[in-house]
């Protein structure tokens, strides 16, 4: 979170973020997702690495799915929607 408000700081165009809800609690979380989304509003391009599904889907346009650093998937939000259970059984599960 710090990190964050660092960044902030310096009115950005780009900001990458790498795993930003990691080790938060729930209710930050949902903080940290309205931001990023009011970010995205008011133009500053994000480049999200995360794991928390839910988080990304909120904020982001296209979704991106890396296993072992190769890209495996790639779609416009719209579309991943309709096969998010394909994705998450082939990609995103244990």
């Amino acid at each position: 979170m710090l990190a964050v408000a660092r960044a902030l700081v310096t009115d950005p165009k780009v900001m990458l973020l790498d795993e930003p809800s990691q080790g938060l609690a729930p209710l930050v979380v949902e903080e940290l997702t309205r931001l990023i989304g009011r970010l995205r509003d008011e133009g500053v391009s994000l480049l999200l690495v995360e794991q928390n599904l839910k988080l990304a889907e909120a904020v982001a346009d296209v979704i991106y799915v890396m296993v072992k650093g190769k890209m495996v998937y790639d779609a416009p939000l719209e579309r991943f929607r309709t096969e998010r259970e394909d994705v998450k059984a082939k990609y995103l599960t244990l």
